[in-house]
């Protein structure tokens, strides 16, 4: 009689891939979608945070890091990476698994939770950055507007002196010492407050839109920050409120088909759409905007880029981070889309296709 022997590595690596294989079929659909939409999310959210790291705080990056090493066939460093730049390096690798583990790690502990559930979630969670963004722009614009109208009048120099008001005229030193703790404010403001404010912005706009009009005239008075307070206020409007109306189906669609589905039938043109459309376009926004100090977003930011007119408001680097937050925002609530919509196909318990969410 022939014997086969079989090493014990090998039969207790067999178990193991049967045990996983068979804890895999007993997972329902649900949970993979709730571990890859909840990852895309945090990643989002992580990979904003890295460049943060990467261009602020000197860290090396992912890249860098694979460069040094020599992976994925990426160039080489002309100047190699010191130690701690090193563990600095796989410190944002670990970011990154650490989070998809993290994020696999809940969703097998609370598989009672539905996918409406995590969407109302994230639906709470973009509510709170777009608050707390118009809440920003609110502050910043008034303080702003305040300090070039003193400085335009020479009544800067009197209230503060020569030396201060030189300062508020560099705009690195007006974005670290003024824009940034009122964004630190506004989103204390944003956490306690809500509501979002879409009708009292609109409205500040048309007021100040109206003193244009009738300080140039009726009083033959105009100065640039007038002009920048209203696109300032215009484009955080149009851009915050994207992921608003997103949720209340308020954007515009070419309803030549969509109106002629059954419910299931909207419910995979929104996912498909969602996967295929939207996220990759703010990830596109993201990859794009925040890749490089030369970039669209980071190079604004990185230089407290400003107007050419000395007396406007200085701003114009701030508006460059609109686009962060609109694919921030979006992106986030692209994905608590996606889940809102797979759960009508999955004939999720709560799922009505006619209801919708007014967490924002």
């Amino acid at each position: 009689m022939l014997k086969c022997k079989v090493p014990l590595s090998a039969f207790i690596s067999f178990k193991f891939y049967s045990v996983v294989a068979c804890a895999m079929q007993n997972i329902s659909i649900a949970i993979y979608l709730r571990i890859a939409a909840l990852s895309t999310a945090a990643l989002c959210l992580l990979f904003v945070a890295n460049n943060i790291l990467i261009f602020w705080w000197g860290w090396p990056g992912i890249n860098v890091l694979f460069a040094h090493m020599g992976w994925f066939g990426l160039d080489s460093l002309r100047r190699p990476l010191t130690d701690i730049q090193f563990f600095l390096g796989w410190l944002q690798v670990l970011f990154y698994a650490g989070t998809c583990a993290g994020i696999g790690m809940f969703v097998l502990r609370s598989q009672e939770r539905t996918l409406i559930a995590d969407s109302e979630v994230l639906n709470a969670f973009v509510s709170y950055i777009i608050r707390s963004a118009f809440w920003a722009v609110l502050l910043i614009g008034v303080v702003d507007m305040t300090i070039s109208f003193l400085r335009v009048e020479g009544l800067l120099r009197q209230i503060g002196g020569d030396g201060f008001a030189k300062e508020l005229g560099r705009s690195a030193f007006r974005g670290v010492y003024v824009h940034y703790p009122l964004i630190v404010i506004s989103f204390v403001i944003g956490y306690f407050t809500r509501t979002l404010g879409f009708i009292w912005l609109a409205l500040l706009i048309v007021i100040a839109e109206l003193l244009i009009v009738i300080t140039r005239f009726v009083f033959s008075y105009e100065q640039a920050f007038m002009g920048d307070l209203v696109r300032f206020w215009y484009a955080g409007l149009f851009l915050f409120a994207s992921a608003y109306t997103l949720i209340q189906e308020g954007h515009v669609r070419v309803d030549i088909l969509y109106t002629g589905f059954s419910e299931r039938g909207k419910a995979w043109s929104n996912v498909l759409g969602t996967l295929f459309l939207g996220i990759p376009l703010c990830w596109i926004i993201l990859t794009r905007g925040l890749w490089g100090k030369s970039n669209l977003i980071n190079a604004p930011l990185l230089t407290y880029e400003v107007t050419q007119s000395g007396y406007g408001l200085y701003v114009k680097y701030i508006m460059a981070g609109f686009l962060l937050v609109y694919a921030v925002s979006m992106m986030i609530q692209f994905v608590s889309y996606f889940l809102s919509n797979a759960a009508i196909l999955i004939r999720e318990p709560g799922a009505h296709p006619h209801e919708k969410h007014h967490a924002l």
